[in-house]
């Protein structure tokens, strides 16, 4: 393993540790409906993470669907149930053991961090409404969430030198471009559908903030 690799493993631990010392666990044992709605959310992504392509060796592309996990279920529980999705795809082999901790800051935590600081921010700072939540919470953060996640693991795998940039620019960055508007489309119509037929289901959606008196 390479410094950078070590490095993101123990900071990746480090915050998970912190996520889960912060989190209340008799949620999972005593709320039933809970339990089935965290299962259920890692089960989903997890079978989602398992589609993907490579069009160059080493380099992997695929949906992430982590804003709509982290408005479903908060950014804490969030964190750990993509968390147990990275070890699973680990441990059956899609991804490197060595580049677990990179995976983890990179294409876990920050996903997860930028849609909540959006959803954060638009809550306090944007007129509230059905579809400002859709529009900025949802389509926005999963289109940032694919462009922030590719390009950050470009600019990785450049400075570790696995890859000369003219291959990583052709082979993975470049198609930043087609994996955006999907992962877009995808997680806004997953809220749509959720706040329209269960929005008891979502975390982040009160009715009393967003159709309410609108």
């Amino acid at each position: 393993m390479t410094f950078l690799q070590v490095s993101s493993l123990i900071a990746f631990i480090v915050i998970v540790v912190y996520v889960c010392l912060k989190t209340d666990f008799k949620q999972v044992l005593e709320d039933k409906p809970f339990q089935h709605k965290l299962f259920g959310a890692i089960t989903c992504v997890f079978v989602l993470w398992l589609f993907r392509v490579s069009i160059y060796d080493g380099l992997v592309m695929h949906f992430l669907w982590l804003t709509s996990l982290t408005l479903v279920l908060g950014f804490r529980w969030a964190v750990i149930a993509a968390t147990i999705v990275l070890i699973a795809s680990t441990a059956i082999g899609q991804d490197p053991i060595a580049m677990f901790g990179v995976n983890g800051l990179l294409g876990v935590l920050l996903p997860i961090f930028l849609t909540y600081a959006v959803f954060m921010l638009t809550f306090h700072r944007v007129p509230r409404n059905v579809f400002v939540y859709i529009f900025l919470c949802a389509f926005f953060p999963g289109a940032l969430t694919m462009i922030v996640k590719m390009l950050s693991l470009s600019a990785y795998y450049w400075v570790d030198g696995f890859f000369t940039w003219d291959v990583i620019e052709y082979n993975y960055a470049q198609m930043t471009i087609l994996m955006l508007f999907p992962e877009a489309f995808f997680n806004g119509m997953t809220m749509t559908c959720l706040i329209v037929y269960k929005p008891d289901l979502v975390y982040t959606f009160e009715d009393k903030f967003y159709i309410d008196g609108k």
